[in-house]
């Protein structure tokens, strides 16, 4: 498992917090929501899953609900936090079904895509 890198900021210039570790999430699986070239998706936003989120993205052909024992996901159900794509989070914001999300625990990154005032009306109680 890559280690968590410490530099790491999140949305709010802070330290970039653990995400989940059950189930456990991110690019590299540690936790986080760091990124790196490889990650075409840029798995930077710590969701917090909602039934119309996980309905929307099986509609979108990412089905985040259906075991996939194979690749050590059990699936996902509402309540859950899971470090979800960047892209993908802002394509349900547009559908207005955009799930709340963990500030202190989504990358600067995101910041590319969506701007801090949105995330921040987005924010979830930790």
């Amino acid at each position: 498992m890559r280690r968590f890198d410490p530099a790491a900021r999140n949305v709010l210039g802070g330290p970039l917090e653990i995400c989940s570790m059950d189930p456990l999430t991110g690019w590299f699986r540690n936790g986080c929501c760091e990124t790196e070239g490889l990650d075409h998706g840029t798995h930077v936003v710590c969701a917090v899953m909602t039934e119309a989120f996980l309905t929307h993205q099986r509609r979108e052909g990412n089905d985040l609900i259906t075991p996939r024992p194979e690749y050590g996901f059990a699936g996902l159900k509402p309540g859950d936090q899971w470090c979800v794509c960047l892209t993908r989070w802002k394509d349900a914001l547009d559908a207005g079904c955009a799930p709340p999300i963990m500030l202190e625990a989504t990358h600067e990154e995101a910041l590319v895509v969506v701007p801090l005032k949105t995330l921040k009306a987005y924010g979830a109680e930790a």
